[in-house]
């Protein structure tokens, strides 16, 4: 029997989430015992995407930092650099630094937490001898704290 949406008509092939392959990838990657070929991570996915697909989404992994590769003959080993949680803290990083007004984009983002989440973020803030140095809005991690400089 077909699935069928809420209102009973029958549903077409169900949409990703934003971001759902490549975390399905990222996972994927996670599991590999070291460096492994496009082919490995497609076979993990499944086999229903397409090769070039598979390539595409390692690519945008690696543009994010998420994922590291060496050449390997002709081809491609990939290797896991950040987990899911990281890959999320990447595109959160990213969205920041695309604004001009961090101190209002924080501000806004802060004021919109749940309160657990508020307490949790306050706590990691706060944990001794973990605290960052001061930096200035929009200036770059050094490059030991986030991504590579570029």
């Amino acid at each position: 029997m077909a699935d069928r949406d809420e209102d009973g008509t029958a549903a077409g092939p169900r949409r990703r989430r934003q971001g759902e392959l490549e975390g399905q990838v990222l996972a994927v990657l996670r599991q590999a015992p070291g460096p492994v070929n496009t082919a490995w991570v497609q076979d993990r996915l499944g086999g229903t995407l397409a090769y070039t697909t598979v390539i595409t989404i390692l690519t945008r992994l690696q543009a994010k930092g998420a994922v590291t590769r060496e050449r390997e003959g002709r081809s491609f080993a990939w290797t896991a650099t950040a987990d899911e949680a990281g890959l999320a803290a990447l595109r959160m990083r990213r969205v920041l630094d695309a604004e001009a007004d961090r101190e209002a984009v924080l501000a806004s983002f802060v004021t919109g937490l749940a309160p657990g989440d508020e307490e949790l973020l306050r706590g990691l803030l706060t944990r001794t001898g973990d605290e960052p140095e001061p930096r200035t809005a929009g200036a770059p991690l050094p490059a030991d704290e986030g991504e590579e400089e570029r």
